[in-house]
């Protein structure tokens, strides 16, 4: 018997009776109906969150936004409800606690009563975050949870984005005042640079000024001194002059009494010459004495006295003369009227001349005074004007790195207009936008599950046909022995089954749920190949270990759903399970059907089907010897009747 002859009379086994045939379309639907149905259930989930029911809870109070009224919570609330992203209900917290615990919504997002004040104390010296509530039941949904984490993180970002935009166009308008106010204030420090080189060019000139003033203060001063001195002396002489005067005066009064008598005395002279002659020079000691008891010095006595001289050389040459001397003595008279007289007004000029010369003393030491102040305040103003001078200096050299810092800052604030500021607060609010590239990618989420549930299917389709094909003929064991015609045959069979189930599914996939394929023929030929490998594989269990092995083949189903890495990246899996996925099939036959179902490498095909290839030879041989040695021995497993074929 050959090969084909032996696939024929396990196929007409198969369909012998209504009963069976209906077994086998219904085995060879699971892969179809498993693959399909969750496919097509999990086609595009993300697609249809607009049916989620979630609670949305405003228990916002509202609160005051740079100056006006805002309820930041009601906002948000109105672009939720006019969104599609979820089912949303606006409802009070109690009726949203109910529905959550009767699972008529899936979470609830709750915003606070101090919402908008939290978002409001951004500007405020005590800021704080403003808080978004999710509760969620895991009771009625686990992914619920998840979904709802990222609904929450949606509003956050969105609530965030109007925020910052407010805020960034307030702070860039804000920018804009300050740079308009930074011109202004660059042409006033401009204007007080010029203000301060012209007054350094006067501070300069004062202190020329100033220094010359000094120096003719300082000249004027030296000769107030020397003036005040002079005045000085010039009173104390005019002192001595009214004092001598005032004697001299006193001395002519008496003179001219002396004079009255001796012109009386003269007249007696001339009787008596002889003894005047003889007593002339006690006279004249008694003139002398009386001139100096009067007060006079003696240059006036010796004065006074040598006018007598004459006289008594006159009485002493001649007697005859006295005649004459007596008239001369009247003139005498007369004189000393006369001086006594001017020697008066000598007096009374020599007082007021003192008098003036202690008010020109009084005077000149005033001036003196003032003259030194005024030196002393001249050389503080030569002083000051210097400092004033270096001051305005500093002055002007820090009011020009004012105007230099202050046209910097306006060269360093952009002129924008309202338009590219709005641009900006828009851009500030939502910095990084977020640029994604793909080598391949999947039509939808149930494109991205197709590989691996595909791969899945394949397995259960060959699992469950070997509940009803016989793995070898014992007959043909028996009547042939050739083990590898009864291998081949017993591999064969399943193997061509499997690739009907692959067909179905591959058109399920592809026509009923529409994914694209970038190569459509290799991935039906991955299929194809995948489920004869499972075929070899539940062959060899099947061959040696018969039930155990079928059961076998249910763990390794059960492991490889686990280690293929058809959900979450295999990288996440424990370690004992991550090394499974590097050797277990199913791995290697998501990873071929990805590559040709998005258009990825196709050298990482070449040798996922390199491998797959093993495990197919691998499975095939393994039966063989098995056959072989049923062909020479027979265990008493083998004349039982196996409890699931």
């Amino acid at each position: 018997m050959k090969i084909p002859q032996m696939i024929a009379a396990e196929l007409r086994r198969l369909t012998s009776t209504r009963m069976s045939v209906i077994a086998l379309v219904a085995l060879l639907a699971v892969p179809i109906l498993y693959g399909g149905l969750y496919l097509w259930a999990n086609q595009d989930p993300y697609g249809n969150l607009s049916s989620v029911p979630v609670a949305l809870v405003v228990d916002d109070q509202g609160a005051d936004v740079n100056g006006q009224q805002r309820n930041l919570g009601d906002e948000a609330a109105d672009q939720l409800l006019d969104s599609d992203t979820f089912e949303w209900h606006r409802v009070s917290s109690d009726a949203a606690d109910a529905g959550l615990q009767a699972g008529d919504f899936d979470f609830i997002v709750t915003l606070p009563a101090d919402f908008t004040e939290a978002v409001a104390s951004l500007s405020s010296a005590t800021p704080r975050q403003a808080d978004i509530e999710l509760r969620t039941n895991d009771a009625n949904n686990y992914l619920a949870s998840t979904i709802g984490t990222q609904a929450v993180a949606r509003i956050q970002a969105s609530v965030a984005k109007k925020v910052v935009d407010e805020a960034g166009l307030t702070l860039l308008d804000a920018l804009h005042t300050v740079r308009v106010s930074l011109v202004d204030a660059t042409t006033g420090a401009t204007q007080v640079v010029d203000g301060l080189n012209s007054a350094k060019a006067g501070s300069s000139q004062l202190v020329s000024g100033s220094s010359q003033l000094a120096d003719g203060s300082s000249q004027l001063a030296d000769g107030t001194a020397q003036l005040s001195s002079g005045a000085s002396q010039l009173r104390d002489g005019t002192a001595q002059l009214r004092d001598g005067a005032a004697q001299v005066a006193d001395g002519a009064q008496q003179v001219a009494g002396g004079v009255d008598r001796i012109d009386a005395a003269a007249r007696e002279v001339g009787s008596v010459a002889s003894d005047a002659a003889a007593r002339l020079p006690e006279a004249r000691a008694d003139i002398a004495k009386a001139l100096a008891d009067a007060g006079l010095d003696q240059a006036r006595i010796d004065e006074i006295l040598s006018r007598l001289d004459p006289v008594g050389q006159r009485l002493t040459e001649a007697n005859g003369r006295v005649q004459n001397t007596v008239n001369q003595i009247d003139q005498l008279d007369d004189g000393a009227r006369q001086v006594a007289s001017g020697s008066a007004s000598v007096a009374s000029g020599a007082a007021t001349a003192a008098d003036g010369a202690s008010a020109l003393a009084d005077g000149a030491g005033s001036a003196a005074s003032g003259a030194a102040s005024l030196r002393d305040g001249s050389a503080q103003v030569r002083d000051g004007a210097s400092q004033l001078d270096a001051g305005l200096a500093q002055l002007a050299t820090g009011a020009t790195q004012l105007r230099d810092g202050l046209a910097s800052g306006v060269q360093q604030i952009p002129d924008n207009d309202q338009t590219t500021r709005q641009a900006q607060a828009s851009a500030i609010s939502d910095p990084v936008a977020v640029g994604t590239s793909a080598v391949t990618k999947a039509q939808n989420y149930g494109a991205g599950l197709a590989p691996f549930f595909a791969a899945l299917a394949g397995w259960i389709g060959i699992y469950a046909l070997f509940l009803i094909v016989k793995p070898v003929s014992k007959r043909a064991v028996t009547a042939l022995r050739s083990p590898v015609r009864v291998t081949l045959a017993g591999w064969l069979t399943p193997a061509g089954l499997g690739a009907l189930q692959m067909v179905g599914l591959f058109t399920v996939l592809a026509v009923a749920l529409q994914f694209s394929f970038a190569n459509p023929w290799a991935a039906l030929g991955i299929l194809i190949f995948a489920s004869a490998t499972y075929a070899a594989i539940v062959l060899a269990l099947n061959v040696w270990l018969g039930s155990v092995g079928q059961f076998l083949g249910l763990v390794l189903m059960v492991l490889q759903l686990v280690t293929a890495g058809g959900t979450f990246p295999w990288q996440t899996l424990p370690a004992p399970l991550a090394a499974l996925h590097h050797v277990l099939p199913m791995g290697y036959v998501v990873d071929a059907m990805r590559q040709v179902m998005y258009g990825g490498d196709v050298g990482r095909v070449g040798y996922d089907l390199l491998v797959l290839g093993a495990w197919m030879v691998g499975g095939v041989l393994l039966a063989a010897i098995g056959v072989t040695r049923m062909t020479h021995h027979r265990t008493l497993r083998d004349l039982q009747p196996s409890l699931i074929g």
